[in-house]
């Protein structure tokens, strides 16, 4: 993590990330595969196993593959490059990592727990959990918030700002923190064409939902008085 100052002097935390390039190394069909998606390498390995030699013939040996679904699997073709310049200044992007692991950790925290008193009757309890059930079940309850093991999962953060594109490196300086360690793998995910399409295609016409006339029924009591009335004249 570094900083970025703006034009009108506020300082600003961003965290830099190396984004790209990465190599679309197959495309998937619904004709062939039944479903569409590239595959994606990122950055370079010295050796691969012969399988991936053969999978990756005439590419760069990626250290780092991943797949992913879209709608538009057309408009990318084996060997196509995508970079950095996908991003802009002011998008608002999903970071999605392995966050860190800490270890063994107690309840103050793994889960904020403010712990017993000090005094009066405390004495080794400060940061212990207090009691964690009643003698009804007679056993744990399922989700009881308790010590262990703390961090090494997948983490999510949204609506982070991109304040910077370093063209030139390769590189994004996103506002604030994001999950994992240094030299890990994140995954980035904006606003693309696949989200837009499917918006569009989840939107609903208004203006011809109120343009819809309703058929009106007829009122079965004012028919039977109509046919009261003919009676009487006869």
């Amino acid at each position: 993590m570094t900083r970025r100052f703006q034009e009108d002097g506020t300082v600003v935390p961003v965290t830099l990330v190396k984004a790209g390039p990465c190599t679309v190394t197959q495309v998937k069909t619904s004709k062939n595969d039944g479903y569409q998606a590239i595959q994606i390498g990122f950055e370079k390995k010295s050796k691969l196993l012969k399988p991936l030699q053969g999978h990756l013939k005439n590419l760069d040996n990626p250290r780092y593959l991943r797949e992913f679904r879209t709608n538009n699997s057309n408009q990318f073709k084996r060997g196509d490059q995508i970079n950095i310049s996908i991003f802009k200044e002011g998008d608002v992007v999903q970071v999605s990592g392995v966050s860190k692991g800490k270890g063994f950790q107690g309840v103050v925290k793994r889960h904020g727990f403010h712990g017993s008193p000090a005094s009066h009757g405390h004495k080794d309890q400060l940061r212990m959990p207090g009691s964690i059930g009643s003698s009804f079940p007679e056993h744990v309850r399922k989700g009881k918030r308790m010590a262990g093991r703390m961090g090494g999962l997948k983490s999510t953060v949204k609506n982070l700002q991109i304040v910077e594109v370093d063209k030139k490196n390769g590189q994004l300086a996103i506002k604030g923190a994001v999950p994992g360690a240094r030299n890990q793998l994140v995954l980035i995910l904006g606003e693309g064409e696949d989200s837009a399409a499917i918006q569009e295609n989840n939107q609903v016409d208004v203006s011809k939902k109120g343009s819809e006339k309703k058929e009106e029924k007829p009122n079965q009591n004012s028919i039977k008085e109509d046919k009261k009335t003919e009676e009487k004249n006869k």
